[in-house]
């Protein structure tokens, strides 16, 4: 028996839109995940590129639990000696609404080669207005 490895003409790319608002922070990152990989078909293949468009709505209205709005980190390197910068999620938030959001569902693709291709079909936005209404996109439900 061969195992089913679809075509890519066969895959029918879609937009689905996720609102952010009042949801945590993970679970929305993870949910986009799971779409841009495509593990919600039928036909999903690991090493393909068989997910969906997807954006993120309203992200600077997300929630983090427990006291991550000041205790979760964001580090990023100048490329210099001793110069590693340092943000808490709040301070974060403050200065680019969608930097945590794009960040988390970054953390949640593969590190490779086709996660950075995902990262390309992913959309933040800080408020619920958009520019992709020429996509049709469909409201996707959160979990």
């Amino acid at each position: 028996m061969k195992t089913y490895v679809p075509k890519q003409g066969e895959l029918v790319k879609k937009w689905y839109v996720l609102d952010a608002e009042g949801k945590v922070l993970g679970r929305v990152a993870a949910t986009a995940a799971k779409i841009l990989r495509g593990k919600h078909k039928p036909q999903y293949t690991p090493f393909l590129d068989c997910g969906d468009h997807v954006i993120i709505i309203n992200a600077e209205k997300a929630v983090v639990t427990g006291k991550k709005a000041d205790e979760k980190m964001y580090y990023r390197h100048t490329g210099y000696t001793g110069n590693l910068k340092s943000a808490s999620y709040r301070q974060l938030l403050a200065k680019c609404p969608t930097q945590a959001m794009f960040l988390a569902v970054k953390g949640m693709l593969p590190h490779n080669v086709l996660g950075r291709k995902l990262l390309r079909h992913v959309r933040v936005y800080a408020g619920p207005e958009h520019e992709h209404q020429a996509q049709h996109p469909e409201p996707y439900v959160l979990e």
